[in-house]
């Protein structure tokens, strides 16, 4: 199970990198891919809307079950990968690649999520 410690973490087991001026990358981890199977199809959020922390943005799915998809923080979406609407599949061959939005925040992220190291004991614990 791959853990990149570059990356910052959710309970909610999604990941987000830094991509400057305060916008992030949001994605599902490896750990959450391997717990879902093969990913069928992504709704990501909306354009431009309004992210709360903690609270469903978007849905992941795949041949077992659907989840949601929970906001890192809150912010605002400012860009939706569009690829992965047509190969939602790449999720599963490189989740760290795969970002599903990007979102732009005034929140401090590294306050706010988990390291590599404390997302590396809360999924040892499940």
């Amino acid at each position: 199970m791959r853990i990149p410690e570059y990356l910052f973490y959710s309970t909610e087991h999604l990941w987000a990198k830094s991509v400057g001026d305060g916008v992030w990358e949001a994605g599902i981890t490896d750990y959450a891919q391997d717990l879902l199977g093969d990913v069928v199809f992504i709704e990501p959020p909306k354009m431009a809307s309004l992210l709360v922390g903690g609270q469903p943005c978007g849905l992941v799915e795949s041949v077992k079950t659907g989840s949601d998809l929970h906001a890192l923080v809150d912010g605002k979406v400012v860009d939706i990968n569009d690829n992965l609407l047509n190969n939602p599949e790449l999720i599963n061959d490189k989740p760290y690649e795969a970002w599903i939005f990007k979102f732009k925040s005034s929140e401090d992220l590294q306050q706010k999520l988990l390291s590599a190291e404390a997302y590396k004991v809360l999924i040892s614990d499940l």
